[in-house]
């Protein structure tokens, strides 16, 4: 299915490894749901589940607990104008021409340039992420290139899908005599603007995702939304990574501190307890339950390691007992979650369980 050209190219908008390529989320979308139906995701990521609902003319949901996430996706539902969100970049920038440099860790120094070190300070400072549509573009923007390769990023050398330790990145950078690159913000955020929206940009649900916990949310919001069609979800794994201690440096722009934080809040983890991680899942799936449409499909993506395999299925099972279960083994293309986040151990990578 052919999707229009802005479409697609905010489809896949953030750095983050998607478990859900647009598509797959683009098949089980129009295979298992009707336009107008409700399609929800309760680990929603990116929000490439809410954001193909939308796209193909459902009514997407999605609830994120991390707030990288979260700014993504709720930008590219809908993003602010590009004029906008230069003028607003360029105000940024005047502020942090006029600053000081900021105080922070030995690892800023040696990750940015002067200039950019006081540019993102000054974005931290004044973009209003949380409930400006110009601002929550503008930070975006900057949560995408926070770092990455030297060429594509303000950073000096780094992985762009995660944040790395700073003692580890110190040390690699000054064993090899790596220095921050140059650069002008705006100039370097210019071109890369000018490319995302060549096409334009999308219009779709303004608050088609929310930031918070979904054990918490879904009660909340259980009335508003009606009933669901098709639950199209990857939950976090077992084992395998904490995305808030992950994306430390897009977090501090973001408001956190200067270091990474292993804990960010509850379900913030990296899930190392059995029971709370079931506890965790039947706590969003059995409220799922009860606003489910009759014939509603659950489609859930998830780690082939026994353990998480094994416990998702039971909650699947104790939630939705009428449905029949389907496990497909998910053919590996390239990567997977818990090769990227779990280096040198061996992946058997992901499997897709669905109810009908």
């Amino acid at each position: 299915m052919e999707l229009p050209d802005e479409i697609r190219r905010w489809a896949t908008f953030g750095p983050w490894y998607a478990m859900f390529p647009v598509d797959f989320a683009l098949s089980v979308v129009h295979r298992y749901s009707s336009p107008g139906a409700l399609v929800v995701d309760p680990f929603c990521g990116r929000g490439t589940t809410p954001y193909i609902a939308e796209a193909l003319g459902r009514r997407g949901f999605g609830v994120e607990v991390n707030a990288v996430g979260w700014t993504y996706a709720a930008t590219k539902l809908r993003p602010a104008s590009l004029n906008r969100v230069l003028d607003r970049l360029t105000s940024v920038a005047l502020r942090a021409s006029r600053s000081d440099l900021p105080d922070l860790p030995l690892f800023f120094t040696r990750a940015y340039a002067p200039n950019v070190r006081k540019f993102l300070a000054a974005a931290r400072d004044m973009l209003d992420w949380r409930s400006g549509n110009v601002d929550r573009t503008a930070m975006a923007m900057l949560l995408l290139y926070a770092h990455g390769s030297r060429k594509n990023s303000f950073s000096n050398q780094m992985r762009q899908t995660k944040s790395m330790s700073p003692a580890y990145a110190i040390d690699w950078w000054e064993t090899r005599d790596m220095k921050p690159p140059k650069l002008d913000p705006i100039e370097f955020l210019k071109s890369r603007l000018e490319w995302r929206y060549q096409f334009g940009y999308p219009s779709l649900a303004p608050h088609g995702v929310v930031l918070g916990d979904s054990t918490r949310i879904l009660p909340r919001r259980a009335s508003d939304l009606g009933k669901w069609s098709l639950l199209l979800t990857s939950p976090p794994y077992m084992k395998v990574a904490n995305y808030h201690y992950d994306q430390w440096i897009r977090m501090w722009l973001l408001g956190g501190p200067p270091y990474p934080v292993v804990n960010g809040g509850k379900h913030q983890t990296w899930f190392g307890n059995r029971e709370e991680y079931r506890d965790m899942l039947l706590t969003v799936f059995g409220n799922l339950a009860k606003t489910a449409k009759r014939g509603a499909v659950i489609y859930v993506r998830t780690d082939a390691r026994q353990l998480t395999k094994q416990i998702t299925l039971d909650v699947l099972r104790e939630a939705f007992p009428s449905k029949h279960i389907r496990v497909n083994k998910r053919p590996m293309i390239g990567n997977s979650q818990t090769d990227l986040y779990n280096e040198g151990v061996v992946s058997p990578g992901e499997v897709d369980i669905i109810l009908k």
